[in-house]
């Protein structure tokens, strides 16, 4: 049971998503329909709160292998926290997508939930012990992981650009379970979040029929944080790193040129590179092709970076999946040659 018991959650998930996101779209259509804007992607209203399905999918096939799966009560607890604050976070944006909340509000409940996984949900994991102060990397855990909440949302802008960047990472960290590079509890975690996101795929291909909405990319951006966070807190950090580099790289440097021009960066906005490339000619599913792709050879240099430790191994890896993330960037911000 347990050595098919992440195949059988990507499964159960998968299937308990879908349906929960044929259910939940007529509701959706009436009470959360995200209307086209001139800062939108899409054209015509689209029911937004998908997420809801994505999460309780994954968060009931975890519960039944919390039930059945043995694992000490530690890992238990650290996993019922993780749901407990991704939840708390989806009631954060759900009420964000009904009635917009401003950053006063928003920003310390983010950095809650994100403060309950760092300090409760993983207290065991260090990164840098022999170069930081525990209370300076756990400061720098908790600014980091606020900011990848944040930075999966911001990307969250067209159809399956989401699923480019955590079916993979999520993929990667369930796989790394298997050969023992990160504790069973966080393979089952991120096989039940490949299950749920793989159940919500086929209604949000372009085009989409329903998207996750803040309700879904805020938990699921401290989800793909906490699977990080362990990985990272095995010696993997550098894999940790490159996993999530597109989209790390995309929202960074949008950030600091909307900062740059005295935006205001909170509000919605058409600068991301993905954003550009729609612009510049590419279809959407040219871009989150090229996005997932992408993805893939990161998961193959962070394979690398974990099986050559050596320091100039490590460099080597982390040069070249920012040169590759760099090239597609570029890529994206210039508009397509035309055949």
């Amino acid at each position: 049971m347990e050595r098919f018991a992440p195949l059988l959650l990507i499964v159960l998930a998968a299937g308990l998503a879908f349906v929960l996101c044929l259910v939940l779209r007529p509701l959706m259509m009436r009470y959360a329909l995200a209307r086209p804007n001139a800062r939108s992607s899409h054209r015509v209203p689209t029911p937004q709160g998908g997420g809801i399905a994505v999460l309780a999918g994954a968060f009931l096939a975890l519960g039944l292998a919390l039930a059945f799966v043995p694992m000490d009560a530690g890992a238990r607890q650290g996993l019922v926290l993780v749901m407990a604050a991704s939840t708390l976070l989806a009631v954060v944006g759900a009420w964000d997508d009904i009635r917009p909340l401003s950053p006063a509000p928003r920003l310390p409940l983010q950095f809650l939930c994100v403060g309950i996984v760092v300090f409760y949900a993983a207290p065991d994991v260090r990164l840098l012990p022999e170069t930081l102060p525990l209370w300076a990397e756990r400061g720098l855990a908790l600014v980091a992981g606020a900011w990848f909440v944040n930075l999966v949302n911001f990307m969250d802008g067209i159809d399956w650009i989401t699923l480019a960047g955590l079916v993979p990472l999520s993929g990667a960290i369930a796989l790394a379970a298997g050969y023992g590079i990160v504790d069973p509890a966080t393979g089952l975690l991120a096989a039940a979040l490949l299950g749920g996101l793989l159940g919500f795929a086929p209604l949000n291909k372009p085009v989409a029929r329903i998207f996750l909405g803040d309700v879904g990319a805020l938990p699921l951006g401290l989800l793909g944080a906490y699977l990080l966070y362990r990985l990272a807190g095995t010696g993997a950090l550098t894999a940790a790193l490159i996993l999530p580099l597109y989209h790390v790289t995309d929202s960074t440097i949008t950030l600091f040129r909307r900062l740059a021009r005295g935006e205001k960066v909170w509000q919605a906005h058409r600068s991301h590179f993905y954003q550009q490339a729609t612009d510049n000619g590419f279809k959407v599913i040219e871009i989150v092709t090229q996005v997932g792709l992408l993805n893939l050879v990161l998961i193959g240099l962070a394979a690398l970076s974990i099986i050559v430790p050596a320091l100039w191994a490590q460099l080597a890896c982390l040069l070249a999946a920012l040169a590759l993330a760099g090239a597609l960037l570029r890529r994206f911000s210039r508009k397509r040659a035309q055949p």
